[in-house]
């Protein structure tokens, strides 16, 4: 057993080597393919979060309660993430900033490039905005915490929402992330060229060796014909043109006799 299993990754390194400038070939092709989308096509995006706390106040005769209450709070946030991506907040985000460089195009993906963060147990979460322009991704940023703690209290009868921290200008993109995908389209071009390597390898029924043919099939071999290449076969008697010339009447040139 442990032949066979030798015997068959040779055969597997035997195939790869024989097809190796394939397998290279793909893989520059794909890099290359992907480095031109990243560099070229894909427009770089920017990141801006602002931090919001709603602590919602407690009467005197109530302050028992605080734990409870804090507890309460940090499972309204999930609340909180809906009311923030919903028309109520996002149709006067979207009136003040369908202007601005960036702007996705509509509400809907307005809402797409906004996300909703909480850690566990922690009455703090963060508002995520993604923007082809750096500026824009703040200011929809700070525009949606501001809406908000203006909206909430009618909503929900809250009165206590506080902006922990404004959005600020994060000039460096996020994405796309140029060496993670020069390293994907690597190894996916490798991948697809062993791929290839390997169905070119039993799609091909060509007899390239004698062994095969007596080993392999069992059959009586008679005899090797060479092939020889249509151009060397001209090269061949335009040689013996030039060494033999006009003596040798295979090669004379013919001509012909007219009677005056």
């Amino acid at each position: 057993m442990g032949s066979e299993q030798t015997i068959s990754m040779m055969q597997i390194f035997a195939i790869l080597r024989k097809h190796i400038r394939m397998i290279l070939g793909t893989t520059f092709v794909v890099t290359l393919a992907v480095a031109f989308v990243t560099f070229f096509v894909m427009a770089p995006k920017y990141q801006a979060t602002t931090q919001l706390l709603v602590n919602r106040k407690l009467s005197s005769d109530m302050q028992a309660a605080q734990l409870q209450q804090t507890q309460a709070d940090v499972q309204m946030i999930n609340t909180y993430k809906d009311i923030i991506t919903s028309p109520t907040v996002l149709k006067t985000v979207d009136k003040q900033v369908n202007n601005y460089p960036g702007y996705p195009g509509s509400m809907g993906a307005l809402k797409d490039e906004i996300s909703v963060s909480s850690q566990q147990n922690s009455q703090v979460f963060s508002v995520t905005v993604k923007s082809t322009d750096p500026y824009t991704a703040s200011e929809v940023a700070n525009l949606t915490a501001k809406t908000f703690k203006k909206k909430v209290g009618k909503i929900m009868r809250i009165d206590n929402v506080s902006i922990v921290s404004p959005a600020a200008i994060n000039k460096n993109p996020v994405s796309p992330r140029k060496t993670l995908n020069l390293l994907a389209g690597v190894i996916v071009g490798l991948l697809l060229g062993i791929g290839f390597a390997f169905i070119r390898e039993v799609t091909d029924t060509t007899v390239t060796s004698e062994k095969f043919i007596t080993d392999d099939l069992g059959i009586t071999n008679l005899g090797i014909v060479n092939e020889i290449d249509q151009d060397e076969v001209k090269k061949r008697i335009h040689r013996k043109q030039e060494l033999h010339g006009s003596n040798n009447p295979e090669f004379a040139p013919q001509t012909s006799q007219r009677r005056v």
